[in-house]
């Protein structure tokens, strides 16, 4: 596939920086949006079939994602030519939140957004639309169409306020050259395959590092939390939906894991003082580009920044490891991506579902686009059309998005806020400031469960 451009990579890294501050501002939607539509009449009484004009809220600002975009609501109206789609972009999600609240002929029909985990607020509250009587109208099989991940992370708690418009699968990036040189002759499969290549790939020079095997700190380029979770089997909680993080071994094996790989390849401080000198995650000087780590956690778009960036070496993709007695899952990975669905207060929602149905499920233009802006397409489908521009170390990542065992954090009621909290307590104890991981993880439940209940 053709390189990701450095400006196309600009929609992944607001997904990660909206998070915080979209979370806050949908605790005032919360209590903001109540118009549900009946769903006896399919959410609208609009007639799709008569000329209209409706408007379409999105996130990519870059030039090349606008185009993109842009070309899919071309072949839209030519395939619709009663409706018209005025396009607004650059819209985050604090802009798309108080539209919403507001309402009004002024605001959008058609919503996006690239904060997945705020899916539990954005249903639970009313802020975007119920599919399901469009859905069902349509004689739409979702299971048959797009991949059970994706499904996941575009409902809550059985409704289904939004369909997923491309996708991020997350991966291993590797340097080649320092495998040959290291003698590795493949990539890791599970954990402790990893530490031992990560420390092989290390090299000491002084009080630092010539290359570092891998950062596995939490501050590190994309190696959080739920990343790393999501090469264990877990559950965030439990049938009564409080947090089980405290009792599903897998996050104590998770943290013990990570707190280890940081100690074996020089410790917190000298990692932490070597992951300062690195550039820019979004610019050519991201570590991975300039051989500082021999190995990366990424999503499906690193290939192509990478190589913009002009590489001197050849890169390799493979899955992430998973833990030694799950080795029978190996090649499942993180998923996220872009949501879309209809604002509430619509007047036109009949128009809308046109729309949101033909830029998810259409195969042509979900194939168009992904290849325009080098995402994971998010129907099966569109995976496997031969129209989709695909070569070795892209297809890793389709594989990933395929995966049955491939997850993503489950939706709650005040979004990302208790992955937040996890997170929080992971940057102490890696540091060394908590030192009793058992205690910790069941203060850190105690406060998810809290945070949780003053949502509802």
């Amino acid at each position: 596939m053709s390189g990701k451009s450095k400006n196309v990579i600009s929609s992944a890294s607001r997904r990660t920086a909206a998070a915080l501050a979209a979370t806050a501002s949908l605790a005032l939607l919360a209590t903001a949006c109540t118009g549900q539509a009946d769903s006896s009449s399919s959410g609208a009484t609009d007639d799709p079939n008569a000329r209209t004009t409706i408007t379409f809220w999105h996130g990519w600002s870059a030039p090349a994602e606008a185009k993109a975009i842009q070309a899919n609501i071309d072949s839209f109206e030519k395939a619709h030519p009663n409706i018209t789609v005025k396009v607004v972009g650059n819209i985050n999600d604090d802009k798309l939140n108080q539209a919403l609240r507001a309402g009004g002929s002024n605001g959008p029909d058609v919503v996006s957004s690239f904060t997945t985990s705020n899916i539990g607020k954005f249903c639970s509250s009313g802020a975007f639309l119920d599919l399901k009587p469009f859905i069902e109208k349509s004689k739409l099989d979702l299971d048959k169409t797009i991949p059970k991940p994706m499904l996941d992370y575009t409902q809550f708690e059985g409704t289904r306020c939004a369909l997923p418009l491309l996708g991020d699968a997350y991966g291993l990036y590797y340097n080649k050259d320092a495998f040959d040189k290291a003698g590795i002759k493949s990539p890791p499969k599970t954990w402790s395959e990893f530490a031992k290549v990560a420390k092989k790939l290390t090299v000491s020079k002084g009080d630092s590092y010539q290359q570092l095997g891998f950062m596995p700190t939490y501050h590190g380029y994309e190696t959080v939390v739920d990343h790393y979770m999501s090469q264990w089997d877990h559950a965030y909680f439990d049938a009564d939906g409080k947090s089980s993080i405290a009792k599903d071994p897998a996050f104590a094996e998770m943290f013990t894991y990570q707190k280890k790989l940081i100690d074996d390849l020089g410790g917190f401080a000298k990692l932490e003082k070597y992951r300062n000198t690195f550039g820019d995650e979004w610019g050519a000087k991201h570590p991975f580009h300039t051989g500082q780590v021999a190995m990366q956690l990424d999503g499906e778009w690193r290939l192509g920044m990478a190589r913009d960036a002009g590489v001197d070496f050849e890169i390799g993709t493979a899955p992430m490891p998973v833990a030694d007695d799950e080795v029978d899952e190996y090649g499942k990975g993180f998923l996220s991506g872009t949501i879309i669905g209809i604002a509430p207060r619509s007047e036109k929602q009949n128009a809308a579902w046109e729309l949101v149905k033909y830029l998810t499920t259409d195969t042509e233009a979900v194939v168009s686009f992904a290849n325009a802006i080098h995402n994971v397409p998010s129907t099966f489908a569109a995976l496997k059309s031969p129209d989709l521009k695909v070569d070795p170390g892209f297809k890793t990542f389709l594989d990933i998005a395929q995966h049955p065992e491939s997850n993503t954090p489950p939706a709650s009621v005040n979004g990302s806020t208790y992955q937040t909290t996890l997170q929080d307590f992971g940057y102490q104890y890696e540091s060394g400031k908590v030192k009793d991981l058992e205690a910790g993880l069941e203060k850190t439940a105690q406060q998810i469960d809290t945070d949780i209940e003053q949502a509802k």
